[in-house]
């Protein structure tokens, strides 16, 4: 018998002072069976800090020619693709000649220290892609925020994410791997 997701609910205020985007969004999330917490709320600060009305969810890890997150205009051509963990290079490659924009958010840790000099030479020529890493300690700061029906604040401001439910704050900040040329 296989394994079904279990669903997540969150209503986010939005307040990106960045890029002035000020939005309430009422997001569903399905967390796959083999994905961890750590792993859904890198996908919801993800979607806080790149939402738009037309940034969605994708199958995620039941596709495997999809992104978490991706962002399409009107004629469905993807202006943005949102990818987290340490894919190999032909993922990034394929996912950078099909988006105007590719973000990876990398773990942070252990993983990501053996993965990322490794391939970082290689990725270097695709010039529309940012790599961030997330420290395992900021993972660890927003598993604490995670429930099934959330109710969160959010503030974008100098490239700092504030998530909020009304008792705990939750500072989320990326390390810059890479950004485009």
């Amino acid at each position: 018998m296989a394994l079904k997701a279990t669903i997540f609910k969150a209503d986010i205020d939005v307040s990106d002072l960045d890029r002035g985007y000020y939005a309430r969004h009422s997001l569903t999330l399905a967390q796959h069976p083999s994905e961890t917490v750590e792993r859904l709320m890198l996908r919801l600060a993800a979607f806080v800090l790149h939402a738009s009305d037309t940034l969605a969810f994708t199958r995620g890890l039941c596709a495997d020619d999809e992104p978490e997150l991706w962002q399409k205009n009107y004629s469905d051509e993807i202006e943005l693709w949102v990818e987290l963990g340490e894919p190999d290079e032909r993922r990034l490659k394929k996912a950078c000649s099909r988006a105007q924009q590719v973000v990876l958010y990398s773990y942070g840790g252990r993983a990501a220290e053996v993965w990322w000099p490794q391939i970082q030479g290689r990725l270097g020529r695709l010039d529309n892609l940012t790599v961030r890493s997330v420290s395992p300690a900021t993972l660890a700061e927003l598993v604490t925020l995670n429930q099934r029906s959330m109710q969160l604040s959010a503030t974008v401001q100098d490239g700092q994410l504030w998530l909020a439910d009304g008792s705990r704050s939750v500072l989320v900040e990326t390390l810059t791997l890479q950004a485009p040329r």
